[in-house]
């Protein structure tokens, strides 16, 4: 288990450097003790799961949660992350521009020092070992034993299930980086600024609240987001019909099933989304989400019987969900994911070599 490395380790945060930027908390580089085994960064922050992290340097990765600006990079058997947090934030102007000031430039106190690490162990699901996890697989099925070999270290996210819902969205009939242009254009247009990194103004995830006033889907449209905008606007309202936060929170307590029906009620969300947001934020892990990359594993290496199938019917994923919750148990559809990721053509030279720990820039990778 990580965990009680993790608590052994606590009391040796090391604060590597200081730095001062404009609208933001000085920002701090911390350690966490975490082998490259149990935490691979590529795979898991650029495998669909949020759309929300860039590879900013080499192997050092930028992201927001939690209204906190993230950089995290491995070191050696550590997870190195720095943390930017706004002091001042205010809500975004659609009408003029933010104007940048000085924040009062304090470090962060203790407690949020141990709510910063927490945050990230909980983000990244740090608690739970992922050795076991693979081995209880492998155990299961040669197929995920052979691309486990490769796909190391793949971790699910613990995200904000508004954020994941809205993220979802977007995603419908997409691709990655289109998806990573919406999601941002919502931040931008609805979130509160963080604070101005590097060259790049970070936003935080706009609330429920802010997705539902008037005039939402005619701004959307304007911004390309089409018969999506639609689906944002009016999932915003039935969420907060349905109770808002206190709904939200009823569904991580809810049976897997009962909550993914809850899910389909939202405009726009259908069975395959609905199952990405119970897998990834609500903490139904033995969710199965299906598509058409999990539809071809499926057909050719573990039920044949479905090789003539033209569409996936309901039928058809429900199956398919079914095999893998025998096969992997509860954790299905975390097990799933590695498949998923070893099926992308966009990682497969990737997951051949270890990540390489250096400070050189790198070119961008196509998605």
């Amino acid at each position: 288990m990580i965990l009680p490395v993790i608590d052994i380790f606590r009391k040796r945060i090391s604060y590597l450097k200081f730095a001062f930027h404009i609208n933001l908390q000085p920002a701090m580089s911390y350690t966490l003790p975490c082998p490259e085994q149990e935490l691979q960064l590529r795979f898991t922050l650029n495998g669909g799961q949020s759309f929300r992290w860039k590879e900013t340097k080499e192997n050092e990765w930028t992201g927001v949660f939690s209204n906190r600006v993230w950089k995290v990079r491995r070191n050696k058997d550590f997870l190195e992350y720095d943390v930017y947090k706004c002091t001042n934030p205010k809500v975004v102007s659609k009408s003029k521009k933010q104007k940048s000031e000085k924040s009062t430039s304090k470090p962060f106190t203790k407690a949020e020092l141990e709510e910063n690490e927490k945050l990230l162990i909980d983000y990244f699901r740090l608690d739970t070992s992922l050795k076991e996890l693979y081995d209880n697989w492998s155990n299961a099925d040669q197929v995920f034993k052979e691309a486990a070999e490769k796909f190391y270290g793949i971790r699910i996210l613990k995200q904000d299930p508004v954020e994941n819902i809205f993220s979802f969205i977007c995603s419908t009939n997409n691709h990655i980086s289109r998806i990573s242009s919406m999601v941002e254009k919502l931040c931008t247009s609805y979130g509160e600024k963080i604070c101005d990194l590097d060259g790049v103004t970070y936003y935080s995830f706009p609330p429920v609240e802010a997705l539902a006033v008037e005039g939402v889907e005619g701004n959307l449209r304007k911004l390309g987001f089409g018969y999506r905008a639609k689906y944002i606007h009016q999932s915003a309202l039935k969420i907060i019909e349905f109770g808002g936060k206190s709904w939200l929170d009823k569904l991580t307590q809810m049976a897997y099933k009962d909550a993914k029906a809850e899910l389909m009620k939202l405009t726009g969300i259908g069975a395959k989304v609905a199952d990405c947001i119970s897998l990834m934020s609500l903490g139904h892990l033995e969710s199965v989400p299906v598509d058409t990359h999990v539809f071809q594993i499926a057909s050719q290496l573990y039920l044949p019987h479905l090789k003539s199938a033209k569409t996936v019917t309901t039928k058809i994923y429900d199956e398919i969900g079914e095999h893998f919750r025998l096969l992997y148990g509860n954790e299905a559809g975390w097990a799933h994911t590695i498949l998923f990721c070893a099926d992308l053509k966009m990682f497969q030279d990737k997951g051949i070599k270890r990540e390489k720990i250096t400070d050189k820039k790198s070119k961008r990778r196509k998605t």
